[in-house]
């Protein structure tokens, strides 16, 4: 369980090492776990908006 102290009027987070790297991953990813795709659902949206893309461009 993660706690917080004061140092110097500074707050400071103290968490266990499996909580810091969770949160540093999250923080890398930047985005919730819902919001990403599959490598299948990444490559389909990709395609569809390659083909949108084409549609307008011939248009």
């Amino acid at each position: 369980m993660a706690s917080g102290v004061i140092i110097n009027k500074k707050k400071f987070f103290i968490a266990s090492n499996k909580e810091y790297k969770v949160l540093q991953k999250n923080a890398i990813l930047g985005v919730e776990q819902d919001d990403l795709f599959t490598i299948e659902e990444a490559r389909k949206y990709s395609r569809k908006l390659i083909n949108l893309w084409a549609k307008e461009k011939s248009e």
